[in-house]
């Protein structure tokens, strides 16, 4: 045995420094290493403490560590982990019926991620056009700036071409528009296409809420030319917007939906939901997944949506976010020079970089970190706010006080 495991590899020594020698290097992660968390606060290797504002980018909407989702895990756990897909389970039949319950949808498919749920609804898509149109319909339209997962098939529909750059030949048959560009849809939403997907708010693109007349736009287009209305909610999902799904806020009702991230609080799961019409044309043995729908994420899941699809709870996460939201755009008044206006949905809130700040917002992040607040950025110029949706007033205003603390050195560099 390799002599720096005989103390046991669980405890062996490790430090930011060990990312850089044994991970391919995907990320460029922050130096300091956190080692504990709840609720709201995390601890790194030092014991220094943070305030959380990133929720895992917007995953851990119930807070770290939360006790009754830990329970509904522990209990799994001691009863059944996994069985292989020649077998159902009860807790993902539980999970289905219950996102059945709370959505448009009639049928569900489970998978552990955001970009394979995205695959898997794109994969329909196609699937559909092809069994109920023919093969000339495929195109999928996409928005500029969107970001659909990082599969080859959902990175190339993304439309950040940063992206894919270099693992070309790309997919074809993919078209990208503006976003919120009425004139830009109907122009490209012809009887070729198979499927739009869209964000009802663009997260990695700058936190951009979709216009209502937009999206109802879209269903108009797609319901004319036979195309699927797919909406991405992986991220704005789960309550993060002040309802289960943004789409119950646009007045707009999509063919399918894909879910993930805040789904699992951390745990990986991700869904596609759907109609029974269209749902049919993956048909046994058309697509799969060998852990999706297993009995732990379900349990999570299960748990996860009971807590969030409450009333008082959805009510609450509007409460903070119109708390949040008043403390940014006062920063903005502020510090002008820094910061435009704040937008956003919910607790998804995006504060730009003032035109002579363009492309710092990650230095605005890293000084923030340095006082104990962790933020998220979307792109260059846009600092990204997305805190558990438990969220406390306290958490708010010390929020507010170390992002003040942080802009004060950070306009005077």
């Amino acid at each position: 045995m390799n002599a720096k495991l005989d103390s046991g590899i669980a405890t062996l020594p490790v430090t930011r420094q060990t990312f850089d020698e044994v991970l391919v290097p995907t990320y460029a992660p922050a130096a300091m290493v956190p080692v504990r968390a709840s609720g709201l606060d995390l601890w790194d290797q030092e014991g220094k403490h943070y305030l959380d504002f990133t929720s895992g980018i917007a995953v851990t909407a119930l807070g770290h560590a939360n006790p009754e989702v830990n329970e509904a895990l522990t209990r799994q756990l001691n009863t059944l982990w996994h069985i292989g897909n020649g077998y159902t389970n009860e807790p993902v039949l539980r999970l289905a019926s219950a996102l059945i319950d709370a959505t448009f949808a009639e049928r569900a498919f489970f998978c552990n991620s955001g970009a394979e749920a995205n695959e898997a609804a794109l994969k329909l898509a196609r699937k559909y056009a092809h069994g109920k149109f023919g093969p000339h319909k495929s195109r999928i339209v996409s928005c500029l700036s969107s970001f659909h997962g990082r599969t080859l098939f959902t990175v190339s529909v993304g439309g950040q071409p940063k992206y894919t750059e270099g693992f070309e030949p790309l997919p074809q048959d993919l078209s990208h528009i503006p976003y919120n560009d009425i004139e830009a849809a109907r122009a490209a939403i012809t009887d070729d296409v198979a499927a739009v997907i869209v964000e009802p708010i663009q997260g990695e693109g700058g936190v951009i809420p979709g216009n209502p007349d937009y999206l109802k736009a879209l269903r108009e287009f797609c319901d004319k030319t036979g195309a699927l209305l797919v909406f991405d909610e992986v991220q704005s999902g789960m309550g993060r917007t002040g309802s289960l799904f943004a789409y119950e806020q646009m007045g707009v009702v999509p063919d399918v939906l894909t879910s993930a991230k805040a789904l699992g609080n951390g745990y990986p799961i991700g869904a596609m939901l759907t109609t029974t019409e269209i749902g049919q044309y993956l048909a046994v043995g058309t697509h799969g997944t060998t852990y999706g729908g297993n009995p732990l994420a379900s349990s999570v899941g299960l748990k996860v949506l009971e807590l969030i699809n409450q009333p008082a709870f959805l009510g609450r996460v509007k409460e903070a976010s119109a708390k949040v939201m008043a403390n940014l755009q006062q920063l903005a008044a502020d510090y002008p020079n820094v910061f435009g206006q704040p937008r956003g949905m919910g607790l998804l809130i995006g504060l730009p970089m003032a035109e002579g700040f363009k492309g710092r917002s990650k230095d605005y992040t890293k000084l923030c970190e340095k006082l104990g607040l962790m933020l998220l950025i979307a792109g260059p110029d846009v600092v990204r706010l997305a805190p558990a949706l438990v969220v406390t007033d306290e958490q708010i205003v010390e929020a507010d006080r170390l992002m003040r603390a942080a802009v004060a050195e950070f306009a005077g560099a």
